[in-house]
């Protein structure tokens, strides 16, 4: 597969997760915007915020690996940390607001999966937030800013089917 194919093959998963939950965002009232979903704690809001928020950095981790260095320094306590801050910041974030910033972030999330080589898509260095494992590039993109907004829809529609 060459590598025009796989990189857009990532990007578009990336743009159909991001429209499925754009999608179904549109569809909430405003009481379930302010859902806090079970476990997590967060409004329903700030978890779609908080996907759209993401995009940038999870596609700068990729980009490290992409050009060969290592993750370093990014533990789950300093992801959790930095969520729980996010979701103070944004707890009455606007369906609008969200919408927006998760269309734009998507959109250059994919804009920049869609230029990866296959060569920048295969390189692995370790990865702090998985225990120093050489991971790929592509392996990053995968478990992070593709699965990302499936992820939180499937957790969002549960905690509205309770």
């Amino acid at each position: 597969m060459s590598s025009k194919i796989r990189a857009d093959a990532l990007a578009v998963r990336l743009e159909q997760g991001a429209r499925a939950l754009a999608s179904f965002a549109t569809t909430l009232t405003d009481a379930e915007w302010q859902t806090r979903v079970p476990k997590d704690g967060r409004k329903i809001g700030a978890v779609v915020h908080h996907v759209a928020t993401m995009y940038p950095l999870e596609i700068q981790l990729a980009q490290t690996l992409a050009g060969g260095k290592p993750v370093v320094g990014v533990t789950w306590d300093a992801v959790h940390e930095m969520n729980a801050g996010h979701a103070r910041e944004h707890d009455a974030v606007t369906k609008d607001a969200t919408l927006d910033l998760l269309q734009s972030n998507s959109t250059a999330a994919a804009a920049a999966i869609r230029v990866l080589s296959d060569e920048q898509l295969d390189q692995s260095a370790p990865v702090s937030l998985n225990s120093d494992a050489p991971l790929t590039c592509q392996f990053m993109l995968e478990d992070h800013a593709v699965r990302h907004s499936y992820h939180h829809l499937a957790r969002i529609r549960a905690a509205l089917t309770r």
